[in-house]
């Protein structure tokens, strides 16, 4: 770039602002880039106590069902009556411009779907445990696509930046200098001239 760049003031003013903008771009995209990975990092933590949870609640809900089909006979025809649940909302929220999912079960009453004749205790712990399991089952998938999305989000925000701090930072830091030597060896020039035509003046 410096090589074909004519070493005058105008354009030494114009690569320094170049310069100048991409040094603020750098630190604007390093901010949101620490930014990002903050939110991924409380993310992938609440991801990880969600998990866990839903593991004990699939635990304690299998252990239920167990039980109940122990107690009962099968609970195949009982499942049966449980109705299909539609009310799932998908919603998005920007974090520095990364749009990132809300999913959320619309609030249903707890009621329990089936009669009570032919059911027990257990089977009505296990159906609880298991509604428990799909709401915190729709609360880890916006959870986990977040954290792809964002993941995703930083790893191009670092590439622009490492490409102006590696690439464009040094090569307009590069022109400047290039620039800004060759003016001062006109300079340099210009008053060594000067200084030989006022010896010659004087001489005569």
């Amino acid at each position: 770039m410096s090589e074909q760049i004519v070493p005058t003031k105008g354009n030494l003013l114009s690569v320094k602002k170049s310069l100048d903008l991409a040094r603020t771009g750098f630190e604007l995209l390093d901010r949101k880039r620490n930014i990002l990975i903050r939110e991924m990092m409380s993310l992938i933590d609440r991801a990880s106590k969600i998990q866990d949870k839903i593991d004990r609640t699939y635990e304690e809900a299998y252990a239920a069902l167990q039980i109940a089909n122990i107690t009962l006979g099968v609970c195949d025809k009982i499942a049966e009556t449980v109705p299909l649940d539609d009310n799932l909302n998908v919603a998005y929220r920007s974090v520095m411009g990364v749009e990132i999912p809300m999913v959320s079960l619309e609030p249903t009453p707890v009621t329990i779907p089936y009669g009570l004749a032919g059911t027990n205790t257990m089977m009505d712990n296990a159906y609880l445990k298991f509604r428990e399991v799909k709401i915190l089952t729709a609360e880890l998938a916006e959870v986990e696509n977040s954290v792809y999305r964002l993941a995703d989000a930083v790893k191009k925000t670092q590439k622009r930046a490492n490409a102006l701090k590696n690439i464009m930072i040094p090569r307009f830091e590069q022109t400047v200098k290039f620039i800004s030597d060759a003016l001062e060896e006109k300079d340099r020039e210009e008053f060594s001239r000067l200084k030989v035509i006022k010896r010659h003046k004087i001489a005569g």
